[in-house]
């Protein structure tokens, strides 16, 4: 492997189909500030590879031959929450996306898109970005089990409306045009909601905050 740029987002491909992982690592590849450090084939192999390997991002297989990607993406975050986990599967099955948003995972992408929405897909999980289109993030929200710990009770004022904007999927940067504020303010909102909720992702925010029954889904 090359020498890595400090700079560049450090990947790990988890995906048992060969060639499929290979495409998506060359097109990667081609990407100034994405760096693959390596790709596996099963379950079993991913514990040593974040060890070896320290991804920023992790593309990872549903249909693993030895586990269910859901349950791997899992054990990733239980290793290092601080690791985006974006969960490739065949098709956008509800339930699979359901439990891809459980497990903590950061989004998805369809493999049928992959290969021409890889790249911005993990630059917006490297950044803690929903990597869902917001129609089908609208649809799923209302199906999250709902089940409350009692926190984000010292969530303020304009830390609520940001969560509420987080949850149609708006961008940091859409949240400032809607809200009068600084795109840097609005980062500052986002870090203080992901410390009130103890979460890692913009993602993980939105589904805490819906079970918690913070905020209400969008209805349109």
């Amino acid at each position: 492997m090359e020498s890595m740029d400090p700079k560049q987002i450090v990947v790990l491909i988890v995906d048992d189909h060969r060639m499929f992982a290979e495409s998506l690592a060359r097109l990667l590849t081609e990407q100034p500030d994405i760096h693959v450090a390596g790709t596996v084939g099963s379950a079993a192999a991913v514990a040593a590879a974040l060890e070896r390997h320290k991804p920023d991002v992790v593309l990872l297989d549903h249909g693993l031959p030895d586990a269910d990607g859901t349950d791997v993406a899992r054990k990733i975050k239980e290793i290092d929450p601080r690791i985006m986990v974006v969960m490739v599967t065949g098709a956008a099955d509800d339930r699979v996306l359901l439990a891809a948003i459980n497990a903590g995972c950061s989004g998805f992408l369809t493999k049928d898109r992959a290969s021409d929405e890889v790249a911005q897909a993990v630059r917006h999980a490297a950044a803690g970005d929903v990597v869902i289109p917001p129609a089908l993030l609208a649809r799923l929200l209302p199906q999250l089990d709902r089940a409350h710990r009692g926190i984000g009770s010292d969530l303020s004022r304009r830390e609520l409306e940001v969560l509420q904007l987080l949850a149609t999927g708006a961008a940091n940067r859409a949240i400032a045009a809607e809200l009068f504020l600084s795109v840097n303010t609005v980062r500052n909102h986002v870090q203080q909601i992901l410390q009130k909720l103890s979460v890692h992702s913009k993602l993980e925010a939105v589904a805490t905050a819906v079970r918690e029954g913070i905020i209400s889904y969008p209805t349109d």
